[in-house]
């Protein structure tokens, strides 16, 4: 049987899988306002820790539920309040620590950035490497973080596109996709799709569904 084409795989994979992670929480980072842009760095942070996706997920969205959806928000609120949010939510390992790091991360993005991270994206000039140095200073964002930040953001700072991680880019190669950042690019319309198809990609790499996908696009 053939292997099916670049542009069938694509398409199966936007189909079964082509939702970023800030679509599922509500989250329209397009809009690059400062309570999209805080509340992806927060799910950012929340999903870098050795937790399932479906958890951290959860756990984002009792945030918000929690009305901490800006840093104003969510400094207004206490350790315990967090904590115990976190812990309802599923995400009971880290549940304190990380209740700990949002403060901290909270405080940062208000004290140098007047709580909004457009702040954060001029400072750097647009820079990418200066936005991912800038980034990482947030407590409990390291590289994993970053990298979940920059696949969704890239649909709101163009400097970004192309963007992505080694997870996704593991399941391209797997897919027959390939692993070069650019030629993936090309299969789809601008940073808004490529979001869409770097978050398919990780979805993939989760589910453990590459077979699936290939499958799907073999009888399209």
């Amino acid at each position: 049987m053939a292997r099916p084409s670049s542009d069938d795989v694509t398409a199966a994979l936007l189909e079964r899988h082509g939702r970023t992670f800030a679509d599922e929480l509500g989250i329209d980072v397009a809009s690059g306002e400062p309570s999209p842009l805080f509340r992806l760095l927060c799910a950012s942070l929340l999903m870098s820790a050795r937790i399932s996706a479906g958890i951290a997920v959860a756990a984002a969205r009792a945030l918000a539920d929690a009305g901490w959806t800006t840093a104003e928000h969510m400094a207004a609120s206490s350790w315990e309040d967090r904590a115990r949010v976190l812990n309802e939510a599923g995400y009971a390992r880290y549940d304190e620590r990380t209740s700990a790091m949002l403060g901290e991360t909270t405080e940062l993005v208000l004290d140098r950035y007047g709580g909004d991270l457009r702040n954060l994206r001029e400072e750097a000039e647009r820079d990418p490497s200066k936005e991912r140095r800038l980034i990482k200073e947030c407590k409990g964002i390291g590289d994993v973080g970053a990298d979940i930040f920059f696949r969704e953001v890239q649909a709101a700072w163009p400097e970004l596109h192309p963007f992505a991680d080694r997870r996704a880019l593991s399941a391209a190669e797997q897919l027959g996709l390939g692993s070069d950042v650019g030629a993936l690019a090309e299969l789809a319309s601008g940073p808004g799709e490529f979001a869409r198809l770097v978050a398919a990609l990780v979805r993939v790499e989760l589910d453990d569904d590459h077979d699936g996908v290939l499958e799907a696009a073999g009888t399209s």
